[in-house]
Parts: structure tokens; C-alpha cells; sequence
């Protein structure tokens, strides 16, 4: 294999490998932002009676299943990309057809992460609702808080 080849086949690994890091720590990062501060909100600020609470309990139990299985479809992905690069070595077309897939899950992911967020809006009682649509939308638009 010449010089050339060696460089870019590295060069491909060394892409795979810093878009698994990305991938991973936006989709599969412990409590995402918005979810946390919605999560505090209904737990913490929020006054919920005993039945919000329990549809929500309900709700967020129901998600957590889904979105397991939603993650462990993304880890799949994430194989089959690396498993499609190693044997491309380069942008083909097995390399094309994982990406799209793996773009196809997490916009799954963030559709039915929405459609859960507008769920657990459904229980609230209107007084509520506004706090909830004022968190999400600061949660949305605020720039991420260093980690360091």
C-alpha cells in the first residue's frame, strides 16, 4: 500500500472516530439539557397533585423504554458505520447508507422526544403550562453551559 493510501485510510478512521464522539456525546450523554430542566421543573417547581404526578410517573416511564430502544438502534448504527468504513475504507456507498441511517434514528429520537415533552404539557393546568413553555424555550435557546 502506498504512502497515499495509508494517510487516507487513517485519515477516514480518525473522522469515524471524532463523529462516534459526537454522536455519542449528543444522543447518548447522560440527562440531556432539555430533558433535565423539564425534568426539574415538574419535580422541583412545579406543585403537581397526586394524579399529575402519577400521569406523569406514567408517561416518563413509558419514554424511557422507547428511548432505550431507540439508543440501542443508534449503537447498532454506529457498528454498521464502522463496519461499512472499514470495509469502503473511504465515503461509499455502504458508508452513505449508515450515516443516513443512523441520521434517520436520531431524528426519531428527537421527534419522539417532543412528542413526550407536548405529553407531559397535556397533564399540566394552565398556570403551569406557561412556567413548562417558558423552560423549554430557555432550554432550547440558552448556549450550553461549559462542562469544565
Amino acid at each position: 500500500m502506498s504512502v497515499r493510501r495509508y494517510f487516507l485510510v487513517a485519515l477516514v478512521a480518525f473522522a469515524a472516530a471524532l463523529a462516534a464522539v459526537l454522536v455519542a456525546r449528543i444522543w447518548l450523554a447522560p440527562a440531556p439539557r432539555v430533558e433535565s430542566e423539564v425534568h426539574a421543573l415538574l419535580h422541583q417547581r412545579l406543585t403537581l397533585d397526586a394524579a399529575q404526578e402519577q400521569r406523569i410517573h406514567d408517561l416518563e416511564a413509558a419514554f424511557a423504554t422507547r428511548r432505550e430502544a431507540l439508543e440501542a438502534e443508534m449503537r447498532a448504527d454506529n457498528q454498521r458505520l464502522a463496519d461499512a468504513i472499514a470495509a469502503e475504507h473511504g465515503y461509499g456507498p455502504k458508508v452513505s447508507e449508515a450515516v443516513d441511517r443512523s441520521h434517520h434514528v436520531m431524528g426519531q429520537l428527537q421527534k419522539e422526544t417532543l412528542q413526550h415533552i407536548f405529553a407531559m404539557r397535556g397533564v399540566l393546568r394552565p398556570d403551569q403550562a406557561s412556567q413548562f413553555d417558558a423552560a423549554i424555550v430557555k432550554a432550547l435557546t440558552q448556549p450550553a453551559q461549559s462542562t469544565q
